[in-house]
């Protein structure tokens, strides 16, 4: 990590299905923040529901949304972490995408699917990194933060910072905020996380509350700032004397990255 950088988690509410009013909603909250990096929850362009119905919202990674998206990051000067359900092929992943301002897609597939995920979605295989204003970057989707072999894998790659989107259910709140520290802390890294809000209420499919609750958390686990469950914008500046001070302290030796960055 070079120099300072700001990230702003976007917790918004998910329209399920409807891909054109989250879309909406996503520049609204780009209107309202200043930041190099702007997180968006898991599944935030689509949301999901376990059936056949993903087929309705499912878009493609070069299709007319993600083309919105890369024109956003452009217009606001601001990379932008956005997952969506990803159609193509013979299968859907839980895709996020990860949009930098001069448009270029980087796109990671969530290993470990949570649920009713596996009855729709197939799991990525790749652990994904990002060149981003807070250095390198590993991209993670909500569930992956409870295995520690994905953190390990991340320290390997010299990533400075986790970029986490995430869909939590209220009833585990403070196992999403534990895990956000956690993986800051034993990575030597900032962990910058964005948490869906709101409520899923579809016809024929489970109800359920997220738990918004998005967190930035140091490289010593200490949470530099966070949000309750109403829809907010929470905007942190990465230091990177805190950083550096953090890595001298414990001496971590970090891989080289760049053999492995996409």
């Amino acid at each position: 990590m070079d120099g300072d950088a700001v990230v702003a988690a976007c917790q918004i509410p998910v329209e399920d299905l409807d891909v054109d009013a989250n879309l909406a909603r996503i520049e609204e909250r780009l209107a309202a923040v200043e930041a190099d990096v702007a997180l968006f929850p898991e599944l935030a362009l689509t949301g999901f529901v376990a059936d056949d119905r993903i087929e309705r919202a499912a878009v493609r990674t070069d299709g007319a949304a993600l083309d919105r998206v890369r024109d956003l990051a452009g217009a606001h000067d601001t990379s932008l972490v956005v997952g969506y359900a990803e159609a193509g092929g013979d299968a859907y992943h839980n895709t996020v995408a990860y949009v930098a301002t001069d448009g270029a897609v980087t796109t990671y597939r969530k290993r470990h699917l949570w649920g009713g995920e596996a009855d729709v979605f197939e799991p990525g295989t790749e652990y994904v990194v990002v060149d981003s204003p807070a250095g390198p970057a590993g991209l993670v989707t909500c569930y992956d933060l409870n295995f520690v072999t994905d953190s390990a894998a991340f320290l390997d790659r010299g990533v400075d910072a986790l970029y986490v989107v995430g869909a939590w259910p209220a009833t585990h709140a403070q196992n999403w905020r534990l895990l956000v520290r956690a993986r800051a802390l034993d990575g030597v890294r900032w962990a910058v996380a964005c948490g869906r809000t709101g409520r899923r209420d579809l016809p024929d499919a489970e109800p359920t509350t997220y738990a918004g609750r998005s967190l930035v958390a140091r490289p010593d686990g200490v949470v530099a700032g966070e949000l309750a469950h109403a829809p907010d914008d929470l905007v942190v500046t990465l230091d990177n004397a805190v950083f550096q001070r953090q890595r001298e302290l414990v001496g971590v030796q970090v891989g080289n990255g760049d053999a492995n960055r996409q």
